[in-house]
């Protein structure tokens, strides 16, 4: 988990900080950074296409960076995307146009877009169903960790008066900390549980078969074609991507405009980065306490979404209609809508539980991110440089996205229990997914090798049903 946590958090500074020097300031605020805007010229929608094209690097490389799951170790296949991250970053310090800064920003996209997915499938090697959540959560929180550190770090470079620009300076920093960062990655990120050298022999069998006991999936070396279509036919996979979709077209605006918002509120540029230190204290807060109450409360995942969606709904309704003079009330308002964080891990833990089989989970999370991508491609489309400061087309945007939002995750619910329902009436005994359950080790290693789909290990033989491993994966809301 330490080295999630790290891992993720400096991929949230990639991406967050060098938007927040390379390109928020430079076309509408070219008195904060004038050198940047003046190497850059970004002009007119240049500066959304600027925070934009990493996703579409990101939307292009997401299958096939999926198919390296199976084909490759890992740990290491992770640790080796992150080197060329940690590369793509650093060359942006030698970027001097705008054509350049597309084609690296474009790049990083590619090398990132292995991370969130990679990690999810690591979790559920590792996790059980009913630890899913609080371990994407522990992981996620690395983006509020490191969005405070960031917001210190930026804070200080406003106060540099080097020879060395700002901006390069901190590619530089962020770069070369993500190199060094991918080679401790490379000898202690396990590939999985059979192969982390800080386990006993026992201890890698027994932490293999704890997940193993409720959805036997196995990493494998090959692309398995069924269980691939298995999940182009599945529903659940079709309402993941819409759902990362949806969530996703307001975050890709408020991420890279975050800046810009705080700034329009009448605050000035010091002023503007420190209030991202209450917001990424409270995005922490309710990433943690989401994890707390859906760990603690059974079946509470999305009930929790409807919550977190309907607390954004009033801070982008605070945002749009409050008074331009009541900008401290705006920015509570902003700092609800930006507290939508925890609804990433608890897609990812809902996703991690309800899906089975290494290819079909590898497909899933690639759909997920494809979902991911285009939702924060579009996004920043939505803030037109012509509305600034008010952007009023992205504010009923981003309400809209956030009904839908609702909507979606009520569906699901009434779908899952339905599934349940069903499945429990044509295996004739009612499955609980989140008991605790034994390892026995020598009767359940014979079995390591299986890797089944959520809706091959749903047909249940009677044999494995008087088994203490009995398990089906559809339907964990």
């Amino acid at each position: 988990m330490p080295i999630l946590i790290t891992s993720y958090g400096l991929q949230y500074l990639d991406m967050r900080y060098s938007d927040f020097v390379k390109i928020l300031y430079a076309r509408h605020n070219p008195n904060l950074l004038p050198s940047i805007n003046r190497e850059q010229n970004l002009v007119g929608q240049q500066y959304s296409w600027s925070s934009s094209i990493f996703y579409i690097g990101y939307l292009v490389a997401s299958y096939p960076i999926s198919l390296g799951f199976v084909k490759f170790p890992l740990g290491k296949y992770l640790s080796v995307l992150i080197f060329f991250w940690g590369v793509a970053l650093t060359l942006h310090a030698v970027t001097n146009n705008y054509a350049s800064l597309m084609a690296l920003r474009a790049l990083l996209g590619v090398f990132e877009s292995a991370i969130s997915p990679g990690f999810s499938l690591m979790t559920g090697m590792w996790y059980t169903p009913r630890e899913h959540v609080s371990r994407h959560s522990i992981w996620f929180a690395g983006n509020a960790i490191a969005s405070i550190i960031g917001t210190l770090i930026a804070y200080g470079l406003l106060r540099y008066e080097g020879t060395l620009a700002q901006w390069k300076l901190l590619f530089l920093l962020f770069g070369l900390i993500t190199v060094v960062w991918s080679i401790v990655t490379f000898f202690y990120l396990p590939d999985s549980p059979q192969t982390a050298r800080f386990l006993s022999a026992s201890e890698r069998e027994f932490a293999v078969l704890r997940p193993y006991k409720f959805q036997r999936t196995t990493q494998t070396k090959s692309w398995d074609r069924g269980q691939f279509l298995e999940a182009l036919k599945d529903v659940k996979s079709w309402w993941f991507f819409l759902f990362s979709f949806v969530i996703c077209v307001p975050n890709g605006g408020t991420t890279s405009f975050n800046t810009l918002i705080i700034n329009g509120f009448g605050y000035d540029k010091f002023q503007t980065i420190l209030m991202g230190l209450p917001a990424s204290a409270f995005q922490l807060a309710t990433v943690l306490l989401s994890a707390i109450l859906s760990s603690t409360i059974r079946k509470s995942r999305l009930i929790n979404l409807v919550f977190i969606f309907l607390m954004a709904m009033a801070g982008i309704l605070m945002v749009k209609l409050l008074p331009p003079s009541d900008k401290l009330s705006r920015l509570a308002g902003f700092w609800l809508v930006m507290a939508v964080s925890p609804a990433f891990p608890l897609m990812l833990s809902l996703a991690a539980s309800n899906i089975a089989g290494f290819t079909k989970k590898s497909t899933v999370m690639a759909m997920i991110f494809l979902g991911y991508c285009a939702g924060n491609l579009a996004g920043p489309q939505f803030f037109i440089s012509e509305e600034a400061p008010n952007y009023h087309t992205a504010y009923t945007t981003i309400l809209v996205c956030y009904a839908i939002t609702i909507a979606l995750v009520i569906m699901f619910r009434f779908y899952l229990v339905w599934e349940n329902a069903r499945r429990d009436k044509e295996q004739g005994v009612k499955v609980d997914p989140e008991e605790v359950r034994r390892v026995n080790i020598s009767a359940d290693e014979d079995v390591l090798q299986v890797d089944q789909t959520d809706k091959e290990n749903s047909i249940i033989k009677t044999a494995i049903l008087q088994q203490p491993g009995r398990a089906s994966s559809i339907g964990r809301a």
